[in-house]
């Protein structure tokens, strides 16, 4: 967790230049996730390339497979060489994806611990002051308590508990600007109506609170029936795939409904934009339309090929003819 705890503490240093900026945290969220987007779009296209070129060469592994079905050494030698002359790497898209899945962790992490990643107080300064929230009598029983959230969400329900008692900044963040920064901060956690730092499920299950759990299930399905659509794999989902595919979303919005609202907000922000994503990869970098490009680029090279072995022959051809020419009118002055 510490790797992804780092990850975060880099990531906190854009979120918390945004909400200076911004003076909200809805807002910073946003500007924030389309910025980490851009940023791995780049990732995206080559994973999506690289899921092109396996794709293509799906057929041709088949037939290897047939051909040497009682020889699966020989089989895998044949299918490296077929590797080897398309130049297409089977692990090709592993680093493209290992890279945006620990960004994606570490954004979660600057999120869920705004105090040390976002603000950067010290570790032990923030555990100080959450002990003391929490030896107060009196809050588990308001439903205000830090640890009322879980642990990895303490630090958002600390925030939540200052900015309802605005006296205990003061007390508990003396270190020079800890103070100002963390007054600033828990002023901006409301946005279009809702208060990112109460739970969903603090507030009943009938409240406006339980849109932001629906749009997590919601936004996460869409996006991922579209991009099973766009990527040609949606009927390929059997068995416990299909379970999955209902499973984790029910599970993201279940979990969304039992923490702060500001990391269902987060998760509702990334499922859009990812959204968009897929709609863009769609049009200029689906499976089919790359494979079309692959295939009309090794067509267009092969031409090439031919062209350049004629235009290699045709030279001598023709010198060759010029030569005759010449011997004949020789021959026929000769003959005069």
């Amino acid at each position: 967790m510490q790797i992804f705890g780092f990850f975060g503490s880099i990531l906190g240093y854009l979120l918390w230049g945004l909400f200076y900026v911004f003076q909200n945290f809805g807002v910073s969220i946003i500007i924030f996730t389309i910025i980490i987007k851009i940023v791995l779009f780049p990732f995206s296209i080559k994973q999506q390339k690289s899921m092109a070129n396996t794709s293509k060469l799906q057929k041709k592994q088949k037939e290897i497979r047939e051909k040497y079905a009682n020889n699966k050494q020989k089989a895998n030698e044949e299918i490296q060489k077929l590797y080897e002359k398309e130049g297409v790497s089977p692990t090709g898209g592993c680093l493209t994806s290992i890279v945006p899945m620990f960004i994606m962790l570490g954004i979660f992490y600057c999120v869920a611990y705004p105090l040390t990643n976002t603000l950067h107080i010290n570790a032990d300064v923030v555990k100080h002051a959450t002990d003391f929230i929490n030896s107060i009598p009196g809050f588990s029983a308001a439903g205000s308590a830090v640890m009322g959230s879980g642990v990895n969400y303490q630090e958002i329900s600390l925030v939540r508990t200052l900015a309802d008692s605005k006296e205990l900044i003061g007390q508990l963040f003396t270190q020079g600007q800890d103070a100002a920064n963390v007054e600033m901060f828990v002023n901006g956690f409301n946005f279009a109506g809702f208060n990112l730092l109460v739970s969903p499920n603090s507030q009943g299950l009938f409240s406006v609170y339980i849109l932001i759990p629906v749009l997590c299930f919601v936004t996460s399905v869409v996006t991922s029936l579209l991009t099973m659509k766009i990527n040609g794999s949606a009927q390929s989902q059997q068995g416990c795939m299909k379970v999955m595919f209902i499973a984790l979303p029910l599970f993201s919005a279940w979990i969304a409904y039992s923490v702060p609202a500001a990391v269902g907000f987060y998760w509702i922000c990334n499922s859009v934009f990812s959204l968009v994503q897929t709609l863009v990869m769609g049009k200029f970098y689906s499976p089919a339309l790359l494979i079309a490009k692959s295939e009309a680029q090794h067509v267009a090279l092969l031409e090439q090929q031919e062209a350049l072995v004629k235009y290699e022959y045709a030279p001598a051809a023709y010198s060759g003819n010029n030569n005759n020419n010449k011997q004949n009118k020789q021959a026929k002055k000769k003959k005069k």
